[in-house]
């Protein structure tokens, strides 16, 4: 029984000092193989089918996120996808996109929207079937000839850039509906602008505007115009043959009185104070008398003193 224990107890000896032998190799052994480096990202899509494989199917069109990855620049395999259609490369941190962008043909939205972009390439013209382009907070400072060329655009956004003028070219955007400048550093409504009839939604927040020229009558579909915090010292006449207007933000400028003809604005319903109130937003501007007491009494008020008896 002695020599039973004696032996079974050699060899658990034995066992343990082949584990604790084998463990020590392993550990030498690693100790001796190459750290396995992290990839990145954009290393992570090396080939065109590791891109394809991030992209998704929804509401019917071929979409692609990859927005807020911290990227700098794009993997070069992302514009041979030419079947995409919705593609979001936003809150990256991109000052350049390729001209290979203009393979994507199919894209109906892209959005590109705080990236520190200082100039779209040309070859954006080639997206004759894009619809909308959110090209906000970036830092551009003009828009390329070629973007006229995407004359499906039905929304433009590039607010938050430098911007002080378009390309007359933008004039073809008959389709446009939502056109967005505000927070840049226009001077003057670009004369494009008047040429796009279909503007139901013009924001011109925050710029350097002095005045509205006459031609802004042509925007016969204009429903919301947003001129606040500019430098408007007058409101033209022409302005009140925009008969559809159901709001009109005209506050924080230097506005002393407006036109007589302001009463035919009849879809301003009201005085609004909150920014997505329909109706006339005229606070914070130098209005004299009468105007000033007139309007305590509300719009009405307003248009039954400015109509002629």
């Amino acid at each position: 029984m002695f020599l039973l224990r004696q032996n079974i107890s050699k060899q658990h000896t034995s066992s343990s000092d082949v584990a604790r032998s084998a463990g020590r190799k392993s550990n030498s052994e690693d100790s001796k193989r190459p750290l396995r480096r992290k990839t990145s990202f954009v290393e992570n899509l090396s080939s065109v089918d590791r891109i394809r494989k991030h992209a998704t199917r929804h509401l019917g069109y071929s979409t692609l996120s990859l927005a807020m990855r911290g990227l700098e620049e794009m993997p070069d395999e992302l514009w041979e996808l030419q079947e995409l259609q919705k593609l979001n490369i936003s809150l990256n941190a991109l000052s350049l996109l390729p001209s290979g962008l203009g393979n994507l043909e199919n894209l109906v939205i892209l959005n590109l929207w705080g990236n520190e972009l200082v100039e779209l390439p040309p070859e954006i013209g080639r997206l004759s079937n894009l619809r909308v382009l959110f090209a906000h907070r970036n830092c551009l400072s003009d828009v390329p000839e070629e973007l006229g060329s995407c004359a499906n655009l039905e929304v433009l956004s590039l607010a938050n850039n430098k911007i002080s003028t378009l390309p007359n070219s933008l004039s073809n955007m008959r389709k446009l509906t939502k056109l967005n400048l505000s927070h840049n550093r226009i001077q003057h409504i670009p004369a494009c602008v008047y040429s796009m009839r279909s503007l139901v939604f013009l924001h011109l927040a925050n710029n350097r505007l002095e005045n509205l020229a006459d031609k802004i009558q042509e925007l016969v579909s204009l429903k919301i115009l947003i001129v606040e915090q500019n430098s408007l010292h007058t409101l033209p006449r022409t302005l009140c043959r925009l008969t559809g207007l159901e709001l009109l933000n005209v506050d924080f400028n230097d506005l002393q009185s407006v036109p007589d003809e302001m009463y035919m604005l009849r879809r301003l319903e009201k005085l609004a104070c909150h920014p997505l109130d329909k109706g006339l937003h005229i606070v914070h501007n130098p209005l004299v008398k009468p105007i000033k007491e007139v309007l305590q009494g509300g719009l009405k008020g307003l248009y039954n003193y400015l109509k002629p008896a």
